[in-house]
């Protein structure tokens, strides 16, 4: 799930802080391409926000370099890049994920144009370095891991090269606060930070054991608190989302870790309210569950992919096999923490239509806000390289799509087993099933039932970038904004208000992300009818494959 969430952060301390030459660095964080499931554009409006989440990997790498370096940061999500930002500079600094890719490489030949050295480093960057090569430096892997080497190459007045961290060694307890004080703060939904890195699990589909490993490293008690006391000293209160793609990979370590931030947060007067992503088994731990509630979390990402057994165990997702996923995200509810979910179409094992208990599943379960894609090969992964050995990887697999901006319109990168058109017929009937205004509200209202937010609090604290607009101000604002279904929306609000009031402050927020996932629903199936006219029309050309790869004995490193 990397490509659907924050980029991890890369970064650790004290590089090349005792030198003293000064250096203009601009930090330039790449635009995800315009049309995503993920920019919830529409929410941000509201609350006047610009994008959801914060550079991290950008902002911890800055705090990696010398204290006499000065640093800027330009996001193009949220702001235009101007010309004396770049006259200003000595050095460029951007990169990031796959569906950045485009504008990354746009702002290397906007620099090499100008003669400003520009250095690229990032998850795309350490699994395809070959679609950087126009870049003076390319850094691979773990920042902290490698950059005092390049560093001290610039400071020796290099001005082009490579560096790659050796894998999985960086320690994470060296990694600094990241430099917050660059973030303009009100042009964020919510800010991140980082406890872990790596995950213990091996789905062939998933990059994260490939760019971190599957022992997860994780930060001190005392790093974390120091950068939540960090963005409380800035000023900085409401939502903080931990973008490890597994929080709970280190139960030992998160279970040691959340008491002092239970301990924390009530000192504080519960300046933030907590989410991230774990992995489906955080509902066998009752304890765990618990300490989550305590510490001031309110939900939770889950990847489930698939209603099928027979798929979760053979693209190794055996966490989620063996047990009810509907009640398993109820336990979740239970604990008062909602849940958005993670979905794949186009699996080898899919046999018939997968549309109908994919759409059952998501009912069942309640999950409103349920992000289904198509299976995208990323590359550098277990499917990749089979999908390679096999001969049926599309060739330019690792290249962004062009006007693509995830994989909802991006897949299928590769030679099907089963017919390409049952498979995007599939996803359509997903896609307008869950979104349609009255199916959605009735996810709501029945999220509503099971939520216990009996002890969430009411009142978001004061700055917080949510509370400018009241609850109730915010239901009438979506209400005429809404392209559909207003009184079905309508029904849904005064229905959860009467059944759990608790509930309403989560229930409108999910309400206001309706305001993107059902255009961009509606936008999807468009360009998914094309793909399958296309088909039916004889029009689709297989695009070119890779050669069969030659056997890859290789484990995943641990």
């Amino acid at each position: 799930m990397q490509q659907q969430r924050q980029e991890s952060a890369a970064g650790s301390g004290g590089a090349g802080s005792l030198r003293s030459n000064s250096c203009n660095v601009l930090m330039i964080y790449p635009r995800f391409m315009a049309n995503s499931f993920w920019n919830f554009s529409e929410a941000c409006e509201l609350v006047g926000a610009k994008y959801p989440a914060i550079p991290l990997g950008l902002i911890t790498v800055a705090a990696l370099l010398p204290k006499s370096w000065n640093v800027r940061l330009v996001n193009r999500n949220t702001e235009e890049l101007a010309e004396a930002d770049l006259a200003w500079a000595d050095m460029v600094m951007t990169g990031g994920m796959l569906f950045q890719q485009a504008d990354t490489l746009d702002l290397i030949a906007m620099c090499r144009k100008r003669g400003l050295p520009v250095v690229v480093g990032g998850p795309d960057v350490s699994s395809s370095p070959h679609r950087y090569a126009s870049a003076n430096f390319r850094v691979i892997g773990e920042a902290e891991g490698i950059i005092d080497k390049f560093i001290e190459a610039w400071e020796e007045g290099q001005r082009q090269g490579t560096f790659e961290a050796p894998k999985f060694q960086v320690d994470v307890t060296k990694t600094p606060i990241p430099r917050f004080d660059l973030l303009k703060f009100d042009q964020y939904l919510y800010i991140g930070v980082q406890f872990s890195r790596g995950c213990p699990f091996t789905c062939e589909f998933c990059d994260i054991i490939e760019l971190y490993g599957r022992a997860p490293r994780t930060k001190t008690h005392a790093q974390m608190l120091s950068e939540l006391e960090t963005l409380y000293q800035l000023g900085y209160r409401g939502h903080v989302d931990f973008v490890d793609d597994n929080l709970i990979g280190n139960k030992k370590a998160i279970k040691a870790f959340l008491p002092v931030l239970e301990t924390w947060i009530k000192e504080h007067d519960y300046p933030f309210e907590f989410t991230t992503e774990a992995s489906l088994n955080l509902a066998d731990d009752a304890e765990l569950l618990a300490m989550l509630r305590r510490s001031n979390f309110f939900a939770i990402f889950v990847g489930i992919e698939s209603p099928d057994e027979q798929t979760l165990a053979a693209t190794r997702k055996k966490q989620n096999t063996r047990r009810s996923i509907a009640d398993s995200v109820h336990k979740i509810y239970q604990a008062g923490m909602s849940v958005t979910a993670g979905f794949i179409v186009g699996f080898d094992t899919e046999r018939g239509s997968v549309a109908q208990p994919m759409i059952d599943l998501i009912e069942e379960a309640a999950i409103p806000i349920a992000m289904v894609g198509l299976l995208y090969a990323l590359p550098n992964t277990q499917l990749s390289r089979r999908l390679a050995r096999e001969g049926r990887l599309h060739a330019d697999h690792d290249a962004a799509p062009p006007d693509k901006g995830d994989q909802c319109t991006a897949g299928v990168n590769y030679e099907t087993k089963r017919p390409r058109v049952e498979i995007l017929r599939d996803y359509r009937k997903v896609l307008d099933k869950i979104y349609d205004p009255e199916a959605f509200c009735g996810r709501l209202e029945r999220l509503a039932a099971m939520l216990d937010c009996s002890d969430r609090r009411k009142e978001l604290p004061a700055g917080d970038i949510r509370g400018r607009v009241s609850t109730v101000k915010l239901v009438h604002e979506l209400m005429s904004r809404l392209p559909e279904g207003r009184e079905r929306f309508w029904k849904a609000f005064t229905k959860c208000m009467s059944i759990n009031p608790n509930s309403v402050r989560g229930i409108v927020t999910l309400m206001a992300f309706y305001l993107h996932v059902g255009p961009y629903s509606r936008f999807v199936i468009k360009q998914i009818d094309k793909q399958i006219e296309d088909l039916e029309q004889g029009r689709f050309i297989e695009p070119r494959l890779l050669p069969p790869a030659a056997p890859e004995p290789v484990a995943v490193n641990a």
